[in-house]
């Protein structure tokens, strides 16, 4: 990330409508009062959000796709949508722009909803670690995409191979059959489940297998939009979620829906979850569960990866139009136009809301909803 000039957060508050003040400086949140004053107009500052599953690069204008009313296992979703891969209009033109470009669509996304850190479950491209990458994404310790498609020679190899304690990730017991269910199973029988091992969707999992995870160390990614989109039904969060091992992630728009707040929005209709647990899960919980011990919450000395939302607006009721203020690593990327026009930011329309984005965030990739605040209102692509 580019650092930024040292500021000044003011007339802010915190979670609960206190007063607070922070300065920002070399990328990291500091207590002392230098730099340039940046007025918040009573702005409710929490830290950035984590992501913890999506594959970047199937973002972008990609809608989502389904061939059939529900599936039962992740398995008939991989045979039903490989061979369309060679023939489907949508997918081929989405596949012929360069993969860095399909990368930063993804990055953008994120950004634009408040993500300043995301899990990207896929190769690891340079580009996701360059100068100005929207968004960070931690290099994994290890990952397998899935028993499906590798093979249990495959993922043990892998899981093996990936350092104690550090996070390895895998797809499993995405499905709501006796396969998926089974995948739990053969995991722990492979010794792929412990401490540092995190698995996406687990809708499959049963209560036992759910135990299983948690006295292992081990932790789940929700994705239930993925999941309610494909087949109909998503695992019970309650068990995890009580033991502090689960995860929050959007997947790609191909199956989930827009973005991490559209989650946050559909979890809370499942669960009714107040406020304050919906920011501490996508901040300071996941960051424990994660690793990422530098961000997730708001300290001195912690990255300086901020979002703003207007006083007394719920979460669960934010669209990424509502953000005040995005930030990552000390620079400001996203902001209202109050905010962002003084610090040279670019102004945009978001979603028909009046925006600023960072100049060298223009020209690398299209984003729906987002375009140039011109006469022509040209896509920025």
């Amino acid at each position: 990330m580019n650092l930024t000039e040292p500021l000044q957060l003011t007339n802010a508050t915190d979670a609960w409508g206190h007063p607070q003040a922070w300065g920002v400086q070399d990328g990291r949140l500091t207590r002392s009062a230098r730099g340039r004053r940046l007025d918040l107009g009573g702005a409710r500052l929490l830290p950035g959000f984590i992501n913890a599953h999506d594959h970047l690069h199937l973002n972008g204008a990609l809608p989502r796709l389904a061939y059939r009313s529900a599936y039962r296992n992740a398995s008939e979703w991989i045979a039903d949508i490989t061979p369309r891969l060679q023939h489907d209009p949508q997918l081929l033109a989405h596949r012929a722009r360069p993969r860095a470009e399909r990368l930063w669509a993804g990055g953008l996304k994120n950004l634009l909803s408040g993500v300043t850190t995301v899990l990207h479950h896929d190769p690891r491209e340079p580009v996701l670690a360059s100068p100005g990458f929207p968004v960070r994404v931690p290099a994994l310790g290890g990952w397998s995409h899935s028993l499906a498609l590798e093979g249990e020679a495959a993922v043990q190899v892998s899981r093996r191979a990936t350092p104690d304690g550090a996070l390895w990730v895998i797809h499993a017991a995405e499905g709501c059959d006796a396969a998926a269910a089974a995948e739990g199973d053969r995991l722990q029988a492979l010794g792929c489940i412990g401490p540092g091992t995190l698995l996406v969707h687990g809708l499959g999992l049963s209560a036992a297998q759910q135990e299983q995870v948690i006295s292992a160390g081990a932790a789940v990614a929700w994705c239930p939009g993925s999941n309610l989109h494909l087949f109909g039904t998503t695992l019970d969060p309650i068990r995890l979620s009580a033991a502090g091992r689960l995860v929050l992630g959007s997947d790609s728009r191909i199956s989930g829906g827009r973005d991490l707040l559209a989650e946050l929005q559909l979890v809370q209709a499942l669960t009714g979850w107040p406020d304050e647990r919906l920011w501490r899960w996508v901040t300071e919980e996941a960051a424990q569960v994660l690793g990422l011990h530098d961000r997730g919450r708001l300290a001195p000395g912690l990255c300086a990866d901020l979002v703003a939302l207007p006083r007394g607006l719920p979460l669960a009721q934010a669209t990424r139009a509502d953000l005040r203020l995005v930030m990552v690593g000390g620079r400001v990327l996203v902001a209202d136009a109050d905010l962002g026009e003084p610090l040279g930011l670019v102004p945009v329309l978001l979603d028909g809301r009046r925006k600023t984005l960072a100049p060298d965030l223009l020209g690398h990739a299209e984003e729906p909803g987002l375009t140039l605040a011109a006469a022509d209102s040209r896509c920025i692509a």
